[in-house]
């Protein structure tokens, strides 16, 4: 009896050893849209604004351009916001409508001034210089992202679909309204528009940047990712989502009025 229960203790751990292990796929990729060097968000909560960041650097590599944007700014300018309102909270947490409504107020600067690894003793630029000219944060945010540049959408069944709904999430804490849209349409717009242009996707946990589609050795899809947690780890930044796990998980995704009506 002794023995038996040993053997059962050790097939268990050894199953749950085996459950732990993490399959390891070949992918290879219908697309890739073109991305800028993964950034680093460390221990802050921003991963909202550096992936809404990620989608207008992407968008602008698509046009010819190039610009590489500071998520420390954001993040410095969200502390700001809270201090000037009186707001106890040191949460950081956010949306992508949240990124873009910041940076139309507030600005944005490049990531060579204000890079991730910046200490508080870095000051925050107040000019960005590019090809010679000068501008104010301001200035840069409006020629990088034009007001009403993006749209915010979303699947709330609950609310009436083809009007503008607030998600009653913490993160909606500005209380945005996004347009709702029935699952099927939502799903049609996003991979229409993915292979010409990225999508910004966010769930309750974490915001990233679709850039690409991808399959499996089996022949799955998988929406391609770019994360801002490093370039360090697996597969360079970049994460392959489950096409079922995204839309499971999505709360709101942001793509420009061009890519919508695509």
């Amino acid at each position: 009896m002794k023995y038996g229960r040993v053997f059962l203790l050790l097939a268990a751990v050894g199953l749950l050893v085996a459950c732990g292990r993490k399959e390891q796929h070949q992918f290879t990729y219908d697309f890739l849209l073109p991305i800028t060097p993964v950034k680093d968000q460390g221990k802050t909560e921003l991963c909202w604004a550096y992936a809404m960041l990620a989608t207008i650097e992407t968008e602008h590599i698509l046009r010819g351009d190039s610009v590489n944007l500071s998520g420390v700014y954001v993040g410095r300018c969200l502390q700001h916001y809270q201090q000037s309102m009186g707001q106890a909270s040191t949460s950081q947490r956010g949306m992508g409508m949240t990124l873009l409504n910041m940076i139309q107020r507030e600005g944005i600067v490049g990531y060579d001034v204000l890079p991730d690894d910046a200490t508080d003793d870095l000051p925050t630029p107040q000019w960005v210089f590019m090809l010679g000219a000068q501008y104010t944060p301001q200035e840069f945010a409006h020629s990088v992202c034009a007001p009403d540049e993006y749209l915010a959408l979303t699947c709330w069944p609950d609310s009436p679909y083809y009007n503008k709904v607030e998600i009653p999430v913490p993160d909606n804490w500005e209380h945005n309204r996004l347009l709702n849209l029935p699952l099927d349409t939502l799903k049609k717009h996003v991979d229409r528009a993915l292979r010409s242009h990225p999508v910004c996707w966010e769930s309750r946990g974490h915001a990233m940047t679709i850039v690409g589609m991808a399959r499996d050795e089996r022949g799955k899809p998988y929406y391609v990712m770019k994360n801002s947690w490093g370039s360090k780890r697996p597969h360079g930044g970049l994460v392959y989502m489950s096409v079922g796990k995204m839309w499971k998980d999505m709360i709101a995704v942001y793509m420009t009025r061009k890519a919508y009506d695509c």
